[in-house]
């Protein structure tokens, strides 16, 4: 390396901390102003992959720090799923895990079977908001059920904006949330779909879907 690229590299590198200082100060400035807690209404949402796995992942998050939490599945039935096997063998007395559904609209293929599973889903997922031991609760697929009309939105909505303690947070997942609930939310993500595996014929896979 010669004297003049050492000078050149140096010369940017000083400039480049310079840079990250002055980010920095803006950004401490920034957070210094980010003071209040609150539990989050957190809507995963999009045709893309990922929004059960990022809202698992806030949940194995809750465990890690010791706060009680709790999932309530609305779609998947007797389906095995890693996350359900690894929270009831090892972390069933921190989070409660119920399976409340029975499989996908067209493998049940009985609305009223549906609507009353949901109907069920959904007392136990008061139940379990309701209890303020609970710090977060995650309603998975729930916006699946919505979209179907197996529950009444209004419903939904007003329970979350008048009976969910102040402290808890709750996660909803699932493809087209409905315009009322990402209204009301105070985080929402759009997972976008690029490419999947599926459409060059591979099928789901373990530790992948499920």
């Amino acid at each position: 390396m010669t004297d003049e690229t050492t000078e050149t590299a140096g010369h940017d590198d000083a400039r480049h901390a310079e840079k990250m200082a002055k980010k920095k100060a803006a950004r401490d400035k920034i957070m210094a102003t980010k003071t209040d807690e609150k539990g989050l209404v957190i809507v995963h949402t999009g045709k893309g992959k990922g929004k059960s796995s990022s809202a698992f992942g806030m949940i194995f998050r809750h465990i890690a720090h010791g706060k009680p939490s709790a999932v309530v599945q609305f779609i998947k039935g007797a389906m095995w799923t890693g996350e359900r096997d690894l929270i009831e063998k090892h972390f069933s007395d921190i989070c409660q895990f119920h399976t409340m559904g029975e499989g996908f609209t067209w493998e049940t293929q009985d609305r009223a079977r549906d609507v009353a599973a949901a109907g069920a889903a959904w007392e136990k997922a008061k139940e379990l908001i309701r209890d303020e031991r609970n710090s977060m609760v995650l309603l998975d697929e729930i916006n699946i059920a919505l979209r179907y009309d197996y529950l009444d939105i209004n419903e939904v909505v007003e329970f979350l904006k008048n009976e969910k303690p102040y402290m808890t947070h709750v996660v909803l997942t699932g493809r087209n949330a409905k315009d009322e609930l990402i209204e009301i939310a105070d985080l929402v993500t759009e997972m976008e779909l690029i490419k999947h595996p599926f459409r060059s014929g591979i099928k789901g896979q373990p530790g992948v879907e499920f």
